[in-house]
């Protein structure tokens, strides 16, 4: 069976996702460090983050998100729950960081997170092994990493709208032909 569908993927490569993890420290530095604090304090709407908060939530979900539930899934008891994970629990903090400063450490945190993530080194077995998420019940390692490079994407698609979306008025009537703009 082919292993795409219409809308994605059907199967999870650890290699294949692993270096989209590897890269996505470098490519969002790439994408905000030394600019103007405009476009890195830049919001898309009420009740939205800035490219610096979410690179705070990065770091945030690195530290206390993806590996530890991971781990918890590798002690391999399919009735243990997921500890709770603060979206925003670094945020106070990062606040009083330079973007540089804060760049620089999310490099370091997933560089750690991604030694952890190898030194397990998982294979079909590990990766169907589950645990219980609070909200959504049996998930598989697969599929929390699956995840992962999903939210790694999602994030750097979030700062590039966010970015975009600061001339959304200056661009005119060229928005008519610029999907980033529309909601």
């Amino acid at each position: 069976m082919d292993s795409q569908s219409e809308i994605g993927r059907l199967d999870f490569d650890l290699a294949e996702g692993r270096a989209v993890l590897e890269r996505t420290p470098a490519t969002l530095d790439a994408m905000l460090r030394g600019l103007p604090a405009v476009w890195s304090q830049a919001r898309d709407g009420a009740a939205t983050w800035s490219p610096h908060e979410v690179i705070a939530h990065l770091i945030s979900a690195d530290r206390t998100d993806w590996i530890t539930r991971a781990a918890v899934i590798l002690e391999r008891d399919p009735s243990a729950l997921f500890p709770p994970f603060d979206r925003v629990g670094f945020f106070e903090e990062a606040n009083t960081m330079p973007l540089g400063d804060l760049l620089d450490l999310f490099a370091r945190v997933r560089a750690d997170s991604l030694a952890t993530l190898d030194g397990w080194r998982l294979g079909d077995e590990e990766l169907a092994l589950v645990a219980q998420h609070p909200e959504f019940g049996s998930v598989t390692l697969r599929q929390l990493l699956s995840t992962w490079v999903a939210h790694d994407l999602g994030h750097t698609v979030q700062i590039a709208r966010t970015m975009a979306r600061q001339y959304k008025v200056a661009v005119g009537p060229w928005s008519a032909y610029l999907s980033v703009m529309s909601k």
